[in-house]
């Protein structure tokens, strides 16, 4: 019997054997059922021809299920049979799938997509120790994206997106012996939020929700919102709406793993590579940082490896957001990309500690603009800075020093008035030197007593605007890794606003400035991350 070749009804050669193979034992067993009910009738009756017929009909039915045999064996579907189908073996235990960030799936549209279970499983998380070091304004303050790629290597950023935030909360008492005139820079000093000769306060110094998002292995994005109306540019009181508004303080997408290579890159909004620019007090940031901690737009490059760290800048020119000003054809729109700062440093370890040395220079501070100064007025010309500083942890003490001047003198710094003729144009420079011994209450290294000594100079000899200096003595109890409470008493010598520094805002060329101005405060507050 064959079988036929051709296929129909959309059948393979294989099925179309199956169909014939079904029908034919179908009609076996039917003529088998016949022969069975008529057998007996046949045997009753004792007929030699029926018993006959019923033989023939053995015969041929054998013979029907020998050419099946054949046709089965033919096709390797009996057991035994050449080519017939072996049992399955036993599954291999299945090869681990590499799920890390960086791997995806191709869709339709060719771009690559992650793992819905890695998406859905790990998207979301918080990370408080990391938390509180992005999102400290006193340490680390220009190194946010080796914060990160540490945080990478240390396994603290373990989710696709994590949130952080914090909130500074103060209560102050401040004393001053010139009537509106308060030194401290933790907030602005202006007369709009500071009247008389004592201002005291509970208030929230600043709040921060920050993002970091692991795309893949290699690209990070980093989005930081504040909320500061102590130290807000914003026109009017602490309550006014000017100053309580929420900005975008940092953002830049980051390239980078230190797991795979010392080389990182960065493109946005950040904090210039110029200086240290830490303290060791637990709130109040150094006049050295007032003075050259910079804020800009641009892209950075970054080397990370073994204790060296070399990072460089591309900063747009113009007026930034904080200490670069590049002039852009006589005007300070930032509609090129004018400006740089470099940075070095390199970090030894020791046998009970670490100590680090760097160098930096920015092609343009915030320090060229004419008489008289104003925040972000344009400038004839560049005026580059250099900076040099150390810092070190041996055992339970603690020490930071650091040096910034500009190459160029100011010449905002001299005044036109009369009064003022004798005084000279200075290149501005400030310095911080600093302490902090660390001890244990509950845990290691949760109870430190810190002192700061920053200057500010900013005019020549005698002026009214020649310095200003900061005293703080500081302690900090860390409850958690992410909360600190802590107290400061702070002394600070000199009254030197930026704005009108040297004058030009007061009838007859009169400085506001007051080199006799002093304040005294005392601070206790509290600074929680997750």
């Amino acid at each position: 019997m064959a079988v036929e070749s051709e296929n129909w009804c959309g059948l393979s050669a294989r099925g179309q054997f199956g169909y014939y193979l079904k029908k034919n034992q179908m009609i076996a067993g039917i003529s088998l059922l016949a022969m069975v009910a008529g057998a007996p009738a046949l045997a009753d009756d004792h007929d030699p021809a029926s018993t006959a017929e019923l033989e023939a009909r053995i015969e041929q039915l054998e013979a029907t299920n020998a050419q099946l045999i054949e046709i089965l064996r033919a096709q390797g579907l009996l057991p035994g049979s050449e080519g017939a189908a072996q049992a399955p073996a036993p599954a291999a235990p299945a090869a681990p799938v590499h799920t890390a960030p960086h791997q995806g799936v191709h869709t339709t549209d060719g771009h690559h997509a992650m793992h819905d279970d890695e998406w859905h499983n790990n998207l979301v998380g918080v990370s408080p120790n990391y938390g509180y070091r992005i999102l400290d304004h006193a340490e680390g303050v220009n190194r946010r994206e080796l914060t990160i790629l540490q945080a990478m290597q240390n396994g603290e950023l373990d989710r696709r997106v994590t949130l952080s935030g914090a909130i500074t909360a103060i209560a102050d008492y401040q004393e001053s012996n010139s009537n509106t005139k308060f030194s401290w820079l933790m907030r602005h000093p202006t007369s709009n939020n500071q009247i008389g000769e004592t201002v005291s306060e509970m208030v929230v110094h600043s709040a921060q929700l920050a993002t970091t998002a692991r795309l893949t292995d290699d690209i990070t994005t980093y989005v930081e919102f504040l909320y500061n109306p102590q130290q807000s540019f914003g026109q009017g009181t602490i309550t006014d709406l000017n100053r309580n508004q929420v900005q975008v303080r940092k953002a830049f997408v980051m390239w980078g793993n230190l797991d795979e290579r010392p080389v990182y890159v960065a493109l946005g909004k950040m904090d210039t590579p110029f200086g240290l620019q830490d303290t060791v007090s637990p709130f109040t940031n150094s006049t050295s940082w007032h003075a050259f901690a910079g804020l800009a737009y641009g892209g950075m490059v970054g080397y990370y490896d073994n204790g060296f760290h070399l990072r460089a800048m591309a900063i747009q020119g113009g007026a930034q957001f904080r200490s670069h000003n590049v002039p852009v054809e006589g005007t300070s729109v930032p509609s090129r990309l004018n400006n740089f700062a470099v940075d070095a440093s390199y970090t030894a370890q020791l046998a009970n500690g670490h100590a680090t040395v760097g160098a930096s220079y920015t092609h343009g501070s915030p320090y060229c603009q004419d008489y008289p100064v104003f925040h972000f007025n344009p400038c004839q010309d560049n005026n580059p800075a250099w900076a040099i500083y150390a810092q070190g942890h041996i055992g339970a003490f603690e020490f930071l020093g650091e040096y910034a001047e500009t190459t160029e003198v100011w010449p905002g710094t001299a005044s036109p008035a009369p009064q003022f003729a004798a005084f000279e144009a200075v290149a501005p420079e400030a310095f911080t030197l600093g302490a902090r011994y660390w001890m244990a209450h509950r845990n290691a290294d949760d109870l430190a007593l810190s002192f700061e000594f920053s200057r500010y100079n900013s005019g020549d000899e005698g002026s009214p605007w020649e310095r200003q200096d900061q005293w703080v003595l500081g302690a900090s109890y860390f409850v958690t890794p992410s909360v600190n409470l802590f107290g400061e008493v702070i002394h600070a010598n000199g009254w030197v606003p930026l704005n009108f520094l040297s004058g030009g805002n007061l009838p007859g060329g009169a400085a506001w400035s007051e080199f006799d101005a002093t304040t005294n405060a005392i601070v206790v507050g509290a600074q929680a991350a997750f």
